[in-house]
């Protein structure tokens, strides 16, 4: 099955490990760090996949994607406020568009934004 894989601009390797792998847990797939080069790479939280680049052209600052059908959002959530990660602190809402949506929205340090969406 053919799949769409998003890729966000990062511009800083630490962070983007800090915010995307320490605090929301998803994992490295692959990495591509040539020394001296900018920095591409996979990760993955289940089955939502994405890359991160640092390469000039590869995606644009200030990014949106929604992951729908996220399963365990609320315990989810629990887990990240507990982590106390100093730049963000989601809350949980109801999608305007369906009050039978819960949604938890979170900007990495480079201005992209993820929407986790989970059907109540």
């Amino acid at each position: 099955m053919s799949r769409i894989i998003p890729i966000f601009r990062m511009f800083d390797y630490a962070k983007a490990i800090q915010f995307y792998i320490d605090w929301l847990e998803f994992e490295i797939v692959w990495e591509h760090k040539p020394e001296g080069s900018p920095v591409y790479m996979r990760i993955a939280k289940g089955d939502v996949v994405m890359d991160l680049s640092e390469h000039h052209g590869d995606g644009t600052p200030g990014s949106r994607i929604s992951i729908t059908e996220f399963k365990g959002l609320k315990t989810f959530h629990a887990a990240l406020i507990q982590k106390n990660y100093k730049y963000m602190k989601p809350g949980l809402e109801r999608a305007e568009w369906n009050p039978e949506v819960l949604l938890m929205t979170v900007i990495d340090p480079f201005l992209n934004t993820i929407i986790f969406e989970e059907p109540l």
